[in-house]
């Protein structure tokens, strides 16, 4: 039954994704501005009428039903029994909130991520943990036709990582184990272009004195202070390989993704394998191996 509402959920989020730019939201398809005297109120009520508030993908959105790992997830809650089988899914958006405030062409945008792993297999199918993803960061584009780097972009972001969980590290029931993981950084990624091949370069770090760390002190020589992402486009397919490791601990990551497009510009097929550290917050100490497929919603 939860399989059957999982495809349900699918194939509503496909049609609805399919019939966006066609469709307009009944209680507003009536709804006339051609007499409207005020070009700011026609204006603004356009723009409500079509939805248009400036919300745009960020990172990707996935909906992935069937993922498996090489082992089984670590209990944590003594309630909680996880399997190696379980679904994830990822909302991903921004908001441009300025622009060109230095005469750099730059733009500023605020964003949120939530990526979350459901153990949608299990009988009371319960969500293993979910990860909050705030950012806020400024994009400034580079035109460097001359350079064998072809750079394009420099991205410059202040984010914050966490779980939600309460702090269950004096509670007798946990061992001395805390649920809370959480860490405040800073990145700045610069951005290549070889024709079809995209590269991103990034360096990041915590706060100074970054009191989050408290939950996770040691998570740096899991996530790593570099990453390398390379993006390729061969017609429909796009394929990414990301790289990311600390060099003094060399324990990081490998992933790597695949999507091709099902329906034009809005929905397609997805798949991603992962194996390292840090795949979640709750194990970020664990490694792991997974594979999973299924859709997504915007590259």
């Amino acid at each position: 039954m939860k399989i059957f509402i999982l495809l349900i959920v699918v194939t509503t989020y496909m049609f609805a994704m399919e019939n966006t730019v066609q469709a307009v939201d009944e209680s507003k398809s009536k709804i006339e501005i051609d007499d409207i005297a005020d070009d700011k109120s026609k204006e603004n009520m356009q723009q409500w009428i079509n939805a248009e508030f400036g919300l745009q993908p960020y990172r990707v959105n996935y909906l992935l039903p069937f993922g498996v790992a090489d082992k089984k997830y670590a209990i944590y809650m003594p309630s909680e029994e996880y399997s190696n089988y379980e679904a994830e899914l990822q909302v991903s958006l921004k908001l441009q909130a300025a622009k060109n405030l230095f005469g750099l062409q730059e733009k500023y945008y605020l964003s949120y991520t939530q990526r979350s792993f459901w153990q949608i297999y299990k009988y009371s199918s319960p969500f293993r943990e979910s990860v909050y993803n705030p950012e806020a960061f400024v994009v400034f584009p580079i035109s460097d036709r001359k350079s064998s780097l072809q750079m394009r972009s420099l991205k410059v972001a202040l984010a914050h990582k966490s779980n939600g969980q309460p702090n269950t590290q004096d509670n007798p029931i946990y061992n001395g184990f805390n649920l809370s993981k959480s860490i405040d950084y800073i990145y700045v990624t610069l951005r290549l272009q070889h024709q079809t091949l995209i590269t991103d370069i990034t360096l990041m770090t915590p706060y100074l004195e970054n009191s989050d760390l408290n939950d996770n002190p040691d998570i740096m020589k899991y996530l790593g202070y570099s990453k390398v992402k390379f993006t390729y486009f061969y017609n429909e397919h796009m394929f990414t390989v990301m790289i990311r490791g600390n060099i003094d601990s060399l324990k990081g990551a490998v992933e790597a993704t695949y999507s091709y497009p099902l329906k034009k510009d809005k929905t397609y097929y997805y798949m991603k394998f992962f194996s390292g550290y840090v795949e979640s917050l709750i194990d970020y100490n664990r490694p792991i191996t997974k594979f999973a497929i299924g859709f997504s919603f915007s590259r």
